[in-house]
């Protein structure tokens, strides 16, 4: 194997490693939770994103809920106890908070 072929090897080994590493940084991100801003438990319902808010009607939930299709009007009160489930144009869930 010539020297360049060796270099080009070595550079792409490290290129992996660094994807690698990358990975682990997001997903110990993801995984981290606020306790602070999460005290409606949004945490527990991110399986949601990407289903359609329909989904929400057959579910039973234990606090305030709140199904915000697109351009949907609300209220601007904010209660970090209120579960909130935002709708993307084709009618999915895509994003859960509190507020």
């Amino acid at each position: 194997m010539t020297y360049y072929g060796k270099a080009l090897l070595l550079t792409a080994i490290m290129a992996l490693s660094a994807c690698q590493m990358g990975d682990k940084k997001s997903a110990q991100a993801a995984a981290s939770v606020d306790p602070e801003t999460d005290q409606c438990g949004a945490s527990q319902y991110q399986h949601f994103v990407g289903q359609p808010l329909s989904a929400l009607s057959s579910q039973q939930f234990t606090s305030k809920v709140r199904a915000i299709p697109w351009n949907g009007a609300v209220t601007m009160d904010f209660n970090l106890h209120r579960l909130n489930f935002m709708g993307d144009k084709e009618g999915n869930i895509a994003r859960v908070y509190c507020g």
